[in-house]
């Protein structure tokens, strides 16, 4: 039997299951619903004129594991081959990435002699810290925070500076209160199944489902890529994706159409909309916790609280441009410890990973400053009281001092990124 099915949400996860139900023969009807005026969610691409691309949300996506694999099988799909940057792994961006710690850039460890040798700012070598691992005990609980694990597992100095600082380039993220088995789950599986996670990796615990593997995937592979962008930017992929649903007849497409509640009988689900309702046997919700929450039925009200319970953070974005190439050194960018300065995540160094996304014709720095998550509020206050210019100014700061260049930007723009809402506002100068 056929079933009409809503997704709720056209982020990047609600275009994609639209996608993959589209190709489905056991679906006759799909309806995305996406409260806001655009669609994409966090990727957003601002395309000059000039023909400069700055992202003002993800601007890159691994190709490892199924899901990476899977993604690039949807671009093969989707005819975005051509559009594909990738980044290698003997890339300067994929072997340079530097931690921010006591007023210095520090490059962290990689290759074998960054295992087995002391790299500063830590005080030993991290094989050692490995090796230790393997005789740790399995944790007894059902979870803990990414911190306590890394902690318990690893030790003390590489929680609070290396965890610290990844959880915070990756989820904007307090680590001290992040979900392990959230956030990590093939490295918390690997403990709980191999009683390490150093052999788990050695020994690939956790691989996931197989996934065919397109011509692209295969070249991924072949090619050692470790990132992988857009020639026009990350928005390019949302933009095929609702081009592509656009052409399905069975699929349709909704903006500006928020949910206000959801109800459900033996005969499926009733969808209250602004100006109507919907009916659907099946429901796919691609929205944040604390949007899905209020919306569901009251038969429903434990797994609401438990969904308002989950945190979200507000992202400062300021995007940059300066005249010239005005870094001090190459590599993807780097990352800054809660201890250094908890309001700054970290600095991209978005001229290096993709110069084609620099205005032709001339040379210039693109680099992206990220301000706030978890410590938002204690740093700038209420996401809707801050000012584009004490932002701005903020990361301008940051940029000198720890890059040292004392240029003004030529350009720039600044984008908060609120909870539950997409991109509110932006400020190009």
């Amino acid at each position: 039997m056929q079933k009409l099915v809503a997704v709720l949400g056209g982020g990047l996860a609600g275009l994609s299951a639209c996608y993959h139900l589209s190709r489905s023969s056991k679906v006759s009807k799909i309806l995305l619903l996406e409260g806001g005026d655009r669609f994409g969610g966090w990727l957003s691409s601002i395309r000059r004129n000039d023909g400069a691309v700055f992202e003002c949300g993800p601007r890159g996506v691994r190709p490892a594991g199924p899901v990476g694999r899977n993604t690039l099988n949807m671009l093969t799909e989707l005819g975005l081959e051509s559009e594909v940057l990738p980044i290698t792994s003997d890339h300067v961006a994929s072997k340079n990435r530097f931690l921010y710690l006591r007023g210095q850039l520090h490059k962290m460890p990689s290759g074998l002699g960054g295992l087995v040798w002391t790299v500063p700012p830590f005080s030993r070598p991290l094989l050692q810290s490995a090796l230790k691992e393997i005789f740790i005990s399995r944790g007894k609980e059902e979870d803990e925070t990414v911190h306590a694990f890394v902690e318990r597992r690893l030790g003390t100095e590489l929680a609070d500076i290396a965890i610290d600082s990844l959880c915070r380039g990756v989820f904007a993220g307090d680590c001290r209160q992040l979900s392990m088995r959230s956030c990590f789950p093939p490295l918390f599986n690997a403990e709980r199944t191999m009683g390490s996670i150093f052999i788990g990796m050695v020994l690939g615990a956790g691989g996931g489902p197989d996934v065919p593997i397109s011509q692209l995937a295969q070249r991924s592979s072949k090619e050692s890529w470790t990132m992988w962008s857009l020639r026009r930017g990350m928005q390019t992929l949302p933009e095929a994706l609702v081009e592509a649903l656009k052409q399905a007849e069975h699929v349709d497409i909704h903006r500006n159409a928020s949910v206000k509640s959801l109800t459900r009988d033996d005969r499926g689900w009733e969808i209250q909309l602004e100006d109507g309702t919907v009916k659907a046997d099946h429901i796919i919700s691609a929205l944040p916790a604390q949007a899905l929450a209020p919306v569901l039925p009251p038969a429903a009200g434990f797994l609401s609280q438990l969904l308002l319970e989950i945190s979200m953070v507000s992202v400062v974005v300021v995007n940059l441009e300066y005249e010239g190439s005005i870094l001090p050194l190459l590599g993807f960018g780097h990352l800054v410890p809660s201890s250094e300065d908890s309001g700054l995540l970290g600095v991209v160094y978005d001229s290096v990973q993709f110069p084609q996304h620099n205005r032709p014709g001339a040379s210039t720095t693109r680099l992206t400053v990220m301000m706030g998550g978890a410590w938002f509020q204690e740093e700038f206050g209420a996401p809707e009281d801050h000012t584009s210019q004490r932002l701005l100014g903020r990361a301008t700061r940051a940029v000198s001092c720890h890059l040292g260049v004392t240029a003004e930007p030529l350009w720039s723009s600044v984008a908060v990124h609120k909870v539950i809402c997409d991109l509110v506002q932006s400020l190009a100068c």
